[in-house]
């Protein structure tokens, strides 16, 4: 069984497994993200709160340490909890990105994981509003003692699907994200969306969004199929 493509101009490469990161690549949540965390900063005083600019792709506890260097750990973790509970309940325009259910619904369970900066929390209640199966195996931010873009993320991921990175693509919208992929040894598939194609020139390949992929299993893994932006 196969997911058509509809472009004909495409490349072939074949992969053991699927690394996805969530926000930005399986679903959109950046208009709840941004209203939440300029909540956030205002609620710490956090200077032109009503302007902040997040760091897609980068863990809320990092945010936290980088806004607010002086707080202790208890302190981090009550804020961790309150931008989670924010963020949780605010889905007003969470959205599906095209292809995602599609595919999803039919790769082989053992050949994907999701590899996400958010906490476990916050991807179950994001998968589970966005209506998207639970991946068996994944990899949130609060699994991992560094966040992207440090390889570990990728390397775990990779790890739980039995295979190394190398024997991987990574599937990414953020710069942050694409730089762990890379460094973690993987191939990256970038996504775009949240950034533009200049911002992600360090992936291997570039695609408009994930209906323009095309997989196919084969007997040791999957065959990808794709039109490249550039």
């Amino acid at each position: 069984m196969t997911l058509e493509i509809r472009s004909i101009e495409t490349v072939s490469i074949k992969t053991e497994g699927l690394l996805f990161d969530m926000d930005g690549v399986l679903i959109s949540s950046i208009g709840s993200v941004n209203r939440c965390w300029r909540r956030w900063c205002a609620m710490y005083g956090v200077a032109d709160a009503e302007n902040f600019d997040v760091p897609h792709g980068t863990r809320a506890v990092d945010i936290i340490r980088m806004l607010k260097p002086e707080l202790d750990e208890a302190a981090v973790a009550e804020g961790l909890r309150a931008i989670e509970d924010m963020e949780i309940e605010d889905t007003a325009d969470l959205t599906v990105l095209p292809g995602v259910k599609a595919l999803l619904g039919w790769l082989p369970a053992e050949r994907w994981a999701i590899v996400t900066s958010c906490t476990r929390r916050l991807l179950l209640a994001r998968l589970r509003a966005a209506g998207l199966p639970v991946p068996v195996r994944l990899i949130s931010g609060d699994m991992v003692e560094r966040g992207k873009p440090d390889p570990e993320p990728y390397r775990c991921g990779a790890e739980l699907l039995g295979l190394r990175p190398d024997e991987c693509v990574v599937v990414e919208d953020a710069p942050s994200g694409v730089g762990a992929g890379v460094a973690a040894g993987s191939r990256v598939l970038g996504v775009l969306g949240t950034h533009s194609a200049e911002e992600l020139h360090g992936a291997t390949w570039i695609v408009g969004s994930l209906e323009e992929l095309a997989v196919t299993a084969t007997p040791d893994g999957l065959e990808l199929r794709f039109a490249p932006v550039g």
